[in-house]
């Protein structure tokens, strides 16, 4: 009983998630039409970061935190902090090259890669559930976006983009996941924010350099929500997930990113919604619960086949 709590709880936990990302992809494509994307990825994370930083340093609002040995701290900068600068990169860029949807389709395509490098396939039913699901929630996103994908014109820099942020994503995971063996997941997101943010931030300066930048209270007030509600809040929530789930099984919740998207690019930029956004929802629910439900012990199947 208090394991089904627990998991409710964390399902409930990255559906916040979802929805916060959401608002953020959305808040992130209006930002990088005019602001450099690095500077916007780079100063975001830094911030997000000391945030956190500040929080597990003297409160007790997340957690404890552990003190840093020098192997933590080098693998925090290499597997936290590189990993994440490199995602970062790959998703502004795609942003600010392509459309807003194409890049969540890309993302909702990630858990296939968390599966792929987890575990190969296996005669048994748990596999056939787990890649079922994945691959039920990517139709969902196939067909949400597909009409979009045949008639606007596309970016080859900006689709490259989409796709390797997708791999960068899943790669973040996957190393986030191997540091909650030794550290927090809040501990890791913080410093793994701010690290990545060390990282880009004389690529930030040197678009500054020669773009500019805009200062006024629409960007800025834009970035803060982005700061707060699109990385303190969810990575807090989303690397404490990685330390009870498996990569696939917390990332099966990225297909729910494109519904989101979706609903803030409409209610904020004015983007229309596609005829077949209900149909890509009912598929991208499905392979969630799929993903979530152990159907083999409910109906008693043997474990390999």
């Amino acid at each position: 009983m208090l394991e089904s709590k627990n998991s409710s709880a964390i399902a409930g936990s990255l559906l916040v998630v979802v929805v916060l990302w959401g608002g953020n992809n959305a808040g992130t494509k209006w930002l990088v039409e005019t602001w450099p994307p690095l500077w916007t990825g780079s100063t975001r994370f830094l911030l997000a970061g000391f945030v956190l930083l500040g929080v597990l340093r003297f409160t007790r609002w997340l957690g404890n935190s552990r003190t840093l040995t020098p192997a933590l701290r080098r693998s925090l900068w290499c597997r936290g902090g590189l990993s994440l600068a490199a995602y970062v990169t790959a998703f502004c860029w795609a942003l600010h090259l392509t459309a807003a949807s194409h890049v969540a389709l890309y993302l909702g395509a990630s858990p296939i890669w968390a599966l792929l490098w987890e575990e190969r396939p296996g005669r048994n039913w748990a596999t056939v559930r787990r890649y079922g699901a994945a691959l039920l929630a990517v139709a969902g996103v196939v067909v949400l976006f597909w009409p979009s994908l045949k008639t606007s014109s596309t970016s080859l820099e900006g689709e490259f983009c989409g796709l390797a942020s997708s791999l960068l994503w899943a790669n973040y995971n996957h190393q986030s996941r191997i540091l909650s063996t030794h550290l927090p997941g809040v501990q890791i997101a913080a410093n793994a924010m701010w690290m990545s943010g060390i990282w880009l931030l004389p690529f930030g300066c040197w678009e500054v350099a020669r773009h500019g930048l805009v200062l006024d209270a629409p960007h800025l007030g834009v970035q803060s929500f982005c700061i707060f509600f699109g990385g303190v809040v969810p990575y807090a929530l989303w690397n404490s997930a990685l330390r009870h789930w498996r990569t696939s099984r917390v990332m099966l919740f990225n297909n729910f990113i494109p519904l989101t998207t979706t609903a803030w690019v409409w209610l904020t930029l004015g983007e229309p919604v596609t005829p077949t956004f209900c149909m890509a929802m009912a598929l991208i629910v499905a392979g969630v619960a799929l993903g979530q439900v152990d159907w083999a012990k409910i109906f008693r199947l043997p474990e390999s086949f």
